[in-house]
């Protein structure tokens, strides 16, 4: 599969379903009274993180998501069907941005946490919902409020309790596939690795993951090689295995070039802890090993051979005690969070109608407010009745008095949303 840490795409959420506008009708009852039920509501594009996945190829080809939309309500007060939720999957670190604003939106970091990046609109009220003492025979409905939507951006940035880095070809490749269940390619060549590869390691009773970084090379902040496009999924680990191969002319130079590559990138990155591991000591000799620890004392390198699988259990061991020390101190840091998923439930779940703006313009008015703006997108211009309520409720929460304050002249053009309104003296 290839590799893909950025993505755009564009949501929509599904439109709610039109209200009925319809009357009782009987056999034995001339004239019935208004039974139209509510329109259902739109479905939510969701998305959601999934431990399965550690890629967003997936977005690679298919850019458009579409939630199904409510349908219409019918008479009888039956209301139509609620419209299917969309659910993307995507790999736990995952940060979801609002491409107009660049605004991040939420960063999923757990398995099975959720977000809707696009709500489903409202259905429509029947007209049976606008029955009252002064209007017992409504012959108007709502229409269906339609669903959000967006654009967005997608970045990944892996998840791994433990990311182990290096040169190309010191062996990251062949250590991860010994230590956990991961199967990345191997072979005798740099940049085996094009992609991070994760394990889930297990020792006694914890486990961890465990992310293969492809090789870096000196300058790979500036672009040179692949890691550049790699460092970013260092910044989540915890721990950093900085690993060095024993058979290298100077490996305290490639020590060194490495963390330099780690500051240049990002400060905070190089100031994570590293545990320094030299790799193929079975490809040298004892003389070169006891050499390797002086030049590496103040680090107290572990030496291992991920072929033979000298070292391998200390390693383990080793990565065990700095995890659970790491646990131990963000607390209950790992304790998998509530879901951001909320409920969206059709006309219970709404702003407040008066909270709104009037800003006078050439013309005549703007008025601006969550509510004012979904009212006014639900109503029906075309029914006599339907545009009375939306100036009974201009008039209720008040915007009619403060536009008569400002000025405001019978014929006055007012603009909510999308729809236009004349300004009249009631």
């Amino acid at each position: 599969m290839k590799f893909s840490d950025e993505a755009k795409i564009f949501v929509k959420a599904g439109d709610g379903g039109n209200g009925s506008a319809s009357f009782l009708r009987e056999k034995y009852l001339a004239k019935g009274g208004p039974d139209g039920g509510n329109g259902g509501s739109g479905g939510n594009v969701i998305i959601e993180a999934d431990f399965n996945l550690n890629t967003l190829a997936n977005f690679l080809g298919k850019k458009h998501y579409k939630a199904e939309n409510g349908t219409q309500g019918l008479g009888q007060n039956k209301s139509g069907a609620v419209g299917e939720d969309v659910i993307l999957k995507v790999p736990p670190g995952t940060l979801i941005f609002d491409s107009e604003s660049d605004e991040l939106i939420v960063d999923l970091t757990v398995h099975g946490q959720q977000v809707i990046v696009a709500k489903g609109g409202l259905g429509g009220k029947g007209n049976l919902g606008f029955t009252t003492s002064v209007r017992q025979s409504p012959d108007f409905a709502e229409l269906g409020e339609p669903g959000e939507e967006k654009e967005l951006r997608l970045e990944l940035k892996l998840i791994a309790d433990i990311a182990i880095m290096g040169y190309p070809s010191v062996g990251k490749s062949t250590l991860i596939s010994r230590i956990s269940n991961a199967r990345p390619k191997i072979a005798d060549y740099p940049f085996t690795t094009l992609i991070p590869n994760l394990g889930v390691v297990k020792v006694d009773d914890t486990d961890f993951v465990v992310a293969d970084i492809p090789g870096l090379i000196e300058g790979a902040h500036e672009g040179k090689g692949l890691g550049i496009e790699f460092l970013k999924h260092i910044e989540r680990t915890k721990i950093l295995v900085h690993l060095l191969d024993i058979t290298r002319d100077d490996i305290k130079t490639d020590y060194e070039k490495l963390n330099e590559e780690l500051k240049s990138f990002s400060k905070d990155l190089a100031k994570k802890p590293q545990m320094l591991v030299v790799s193929k000591v079975d490809a040298t000799i004892p003389e070169i090993i006891e050499e390797t620890k002086k030049i590496f004392k103040k680090q107290k390198p572990l030496f291992i051979s991920a072929v033979t699988g000298e070292g391998i259990d200390a390693f383990l061991y080793a990565l065990k005690d700095v995890i659970i020390k790491h646990r131990r101190s963000v607390g209950n840091g790992y304790i998998r969070p509530k879901t951001e998923r909320k409920v969206f439930k059709p006309h219970l779940d709404i702003p407040d109608a008066r909270q709104f703006d009037v800003e006078k313009i050439e013309g005549g008015f703007r008025i601006t407010g969550r509510r004012i703006e979904q009212i006014a997108v639900m109503t029906n211009m075309q029914k006599r009745g339907a545009v009375i309520r939306m100036y009974d409720i201009l008039k209720k929460i008040g915007a009619q008095k403060e536009m008569a304050k400002m000025g405001g002249e019978e014929g006055d053009k007012i603009y909510i949303g999308e729809r236009v309104f004349e300004f009249v003296e009631r």
